[in-house]
């Protein structure tokens, strides 16, 4: 068995387990090797579509310059959204479908038209995307203790968990999507507050870059795919129990709630 396919299994291990593993980083992938990080999350996600999944769109993580500078890198990275990860508007999530679990608000893309070019001008993206959706997305990890570095996080699919999308779309044309402000509450009190200029000056920024490294990678976005932009704040570790709203302005908003704990 490969380093790859160790690392892989570890982390599919931790999923069913519900027990976290050691950092990946300097044991079973080199410090700083990004290109073997994303082979072992190609070969989770080929796992998951091999069993039934499938495939909705992909999520951007690292788009904040404060948590690029924390990780020293200086680009986002991504990972794959699956149907299995999607959860209704204000639906409840059970604690124990997760390890460590923390929310962020985001923008959520849905692409009406496919974006094959590795280059794309924003009058490209604003052609291709056909509305926006508030989102919420559950981020995990199934490294301990979030103990992640950038090959960490990058292999565990980005740290994807889950994600929750509002119901009313909006026309990108219609927002300012640099000066959209964030506010996150739990019980009516905000826990992270931000703006559309926290994810890369601009989410379209964040979409033009993903665009262009999926198509270089020969899997370009299609129509129909959703795309979470990345943070527009700090994200929250969650409470059990917790309810949480989303409002982002021009956008609307976005609900979930947690269980209790299990005994």
């Amino acid at each position: 068995m490969t380093d790859i396919e160790s690392a892989a299994g570890e982390l599919a291990e931790a999923r069913r387990s519900g027990k976290p593993c050691p950092p990946l980083r300097g044991r079973l992938i080199p410090e700083g090797d990004v290109g073997s990080a994303y082979r072992v999350q190609q070969l989770q996600v080929r796992e998951w579509l091999a069993s039934g999944q499938r495939r909705v769109g992909a999520k951007i993580g690292l788009t904040s310059r404060a948590v690029q500078e924390t990780f020293g890198v200086y680009e986002p990275d991504f990972g794959v959204l699956t149907d299995t990860m999607a959860v209704p508007d204000g639906a409840e999530i059970a604690v124990d479908r997760l390890l460590q679990p923390r929310v962020e608000a985001e923008i959520a893309f849905v692409l009406g038209a496919d974006l094959p070019d590795e280059r794309v001008t924003t009058v490209d993206l604003l052609r291709a995307v056909d509305h926006l959706l508030p989102a919420i997305e559950v981020v995990d990890s199934r490294v301990a203790g979030w103990d992640i570095s950038i090959v960490d996080t990058v292999a565990d699919n980005a740290s994807s968990g889950l994600f929750v999308l509002g119901t009313a779309p909006r026309r990108p044309a219609d927002v300012d999507l640099r000066l959209a402000g964030m506010v996150l509450e739990h019980a009516g009190e905000p826990v992270s507050v931000g703006a559309g200029a926290a994810c890369l000056g601009n989410p379209l920024h964040a979409l033009a870059w993903l665009a262009g490294t999926m198509a270089r990678a020969g899997d370009p976005l299609r129509a129909g795919d959703v795309v979470l932009s990345g943070a527009l704040g700090p994200m929250v570790a969650v409470t059990p129990g917790a309810a949480y709203e989303a409002r982002i302005s021009g956008v609307g908003s976005v609900r979930t709630c947690f269980s209790k704990e299990t005994s």
